[in-house]
């Protein structure tokens, strides 16, 4: 841990880091940062499950793709039918903005999704699809596949709300300065770390972690809790949970057979 100074000059670092993390995300394209979408599709019955599978894996994905939205995730939880989250990479603004008018102007993707884009409302084909949208880290700027594609594999979707939007910032900080760092060594593999800037529970931060199965998730998350890194931390006043975090949600998922992280 003596490689990195952050211990010793967390102190230091006040207005001007956060004031420069929230100023980061209007350049995130000039920079390098990606940006990312999380679709959740909500769903009341296996058939809709099967139906909307289908739509990612002919029709939504391919097309994607062929926008340069890629890779696509798709995940389900570990038990029960919905929802599903789609996970979207877009490289820019514009990309972002205009994915939805793209998709509708490509003629393959209405035809191979008609069935699912065309569902009456006496029998739709999801419930209702909520979306949020982040700016990445500038500690983790852009999206990391995972290397393992181990069938048991874990995926770890962990939503943080703050009190106000100083205090987001402040836990932002802290991944930035450190945390991020903390969890690599210690096992929690991450995906991907992002600001919400439009959608629920704002002001909140999301990220994905993964892992090949359950049991190095909670073997990995028991050794992040002890370790010396983790424990200087949290240590420093203005990091702690009670004054940073007001809820944690935490959502363990699979990836779906379309997705391609």
């Amino acid at each position: 841990m003596e490689r990195r100074s952050f211990l010793k000059q967390s102190s230091a670092i006040g207005a001007a880091s956060i004031a420069a993390i929230s100023t980061g995300k209007t350049a995130a394209a000039a920079s390098g940062r990606d940006y990312f979408e999380l679709r959740e599709y909500q769903l009341e019955t296996e058939e809709q499950k099967a139906g909307l599978a289908a739509f990612l894996k002919d029709a939504m994905i391919p097309a994607l793709n062929r926008q340069g939205v890629k890779p696509v995730g798709a995940f389900e939880l570990r038990e029960g039918i919905g929802p599903v989250y789609v996970f979207l990479r877009h490289k820019s603004l514009e990309a972002a903005t205009t994915v939805n008018q793209k998709l509708l102007a490509d003629d393959a993707f209405l035809k191979k999704g008609d069935a699912f884009l065309n569902a009456p409302a006496t029998d739709p084909a999801y419930t209702r699809v909520e979306s949020s949208f982040f700016a990445a880290f500038d500690g983790m700027p852009t999206l990391e596949t995972p290397i393992s594609a181990d069938e048991d594999r874990v995926f770890q979707l962990r939503i943080y709300e703050s009190p106000s939007v100083k205090t987001g910032q402040t836990k932002i900080e802290m991944f930035n300065i450190g945390e991020i760092d903390v969890f690599r060594e210690t096992g929690l593999h991450p995906v991907f770390f992002g600001e919400a800037l439009i959608g629920g529970k704002i002001p909140n931060l999301t990220y994905m972690l993964t892992f090949k199965d359950e049991e190095e998730q909670k073997a990995n998350w028991k050794t992040f809790g002890g370790s010396e890194g983790w424990k200087k931390l949290k240590s420093i006043e203005k990091y702690a949970d009670n004054k940073i975090l007001s809820n944690i949600t935490n959502i363990n998922l699979k990836p779906m057979a379309c997705s391609q992280i």
